[in-house]
């Protein structure tokens, strides 16, 4: 199986290309904003003219996870290296007759949850509250389009935080909380949640959170491990000193307590 990455000279990326290249039945090429020191890594902008969709010949599977990940990422940016980047891999990827596109989506979808009590699944409506959550959001949605219309395999990754720092290992040195560390995904199962997207039969399309098994988080991964056979092997809980409590309580009361009050008080402004 020919699996192309994008963002292979990444922090994820590099990663899953290793992983996939050292297991026989795959061959591993990738693109990459960056010239990476690797023969079968090539320089690409995806914001630019698609020349480099020449690279698609012969591909089976498509992981895309290049693009602006910041949360903090402008409007202009997120529009041009996200939403139109992926719009137009979309495009070449089904001429091209790719089989299936593995989307890098986020858990800024749902952002506007984060000081509710939602279960997170894909029945969950979403809520970005930023320019890179709707950016992720748009992507998904012309995915299942594509998967729709012209028979594009497309599942969508909606992945957790592995860090770039601390060897990856969670704790309460994670920012934003038991929201950040509940969402702590393991280089381990990041990488077999990956290569399950990439070989699973039988799925038109999906929207799948990628998290380890870590107890008591609101992201369902159940869905993951029915419909693609992901098999966390990692979890860990959240661990709540009482700075991050407090940071915590007067974050939900600066971002939901008081502008709902305010609206109630005021319905008029």
């Amino acid at each position: 199986m020919h699996v192309l990455i994008t963002g292979a000279g990444g922090h994820l990326g590099r990663k899953l290309f290793d992983f996939l290249s050292d297991q026989e039945e795959f061959s591993v090429t990738g693109l990459d904003l960056r010239t990476v020191d690797h023969p079968d890594i090539h320089q690409a902008d995806f914001g630019s003219a698609p020349d480099w969709a020449r690279h698609f010949k012969g591909v089976d599977v498509i992981v895309h996870l290049a693009g602006d990940r910041e949360p903090t990422a402008s409007w202009a940016s997120s529009v041009r290296n996200n939403m139109d980047a992926t719009l137009t891999l979309y495009h070449h990827a089904a001429q091209h007759g790719v089989s299936r596109v593995v989307l890098a989506s986020s858990n800024w979808l749902h952002g506007d949850k984060r000081f509710t009590t939602d279960r997170l699944n894909s029945e969950t409506s979403p809520g970005p509250v930023n320019a890179y959550g709707m950016s992720k959001l748009f992507c998904e949605r012309t995915g299942k389009y594509f998967a729709e219309t012209q028979g594009l395999s497309v599942i969508c990754m909606r992945i957790g935080w592995t860090q770039w720092t601390h060897d990856n290992q969670p704790g309460s040195h994670m920012a934003m909380g038991r929201w950040g560390q509940e969402m702590w995904l393991s280089d381990q199962d990041f990488l077999s949640g990956m290569q399950a997207a990439v070989t699973a039969a039988n799925v038109q399309f999906a929207t799948l959170n990628l998290m380890s098994d870590n107890p008591g988080m609101r992201w369902d991964i159940e869905e993951t491990k029915r419909i693609i056979g992901y098999s966390p092997k990692d979890g860990a809980p959240a661990k709540l000193s009482a700075i991050i409590s407090m940071k915590s309580s007067a974050k939900r009361l600066l971002t939901t307590v008081v502008p709902s009050t305010f609206e109630k008080l005021f319905p008029d402004w």
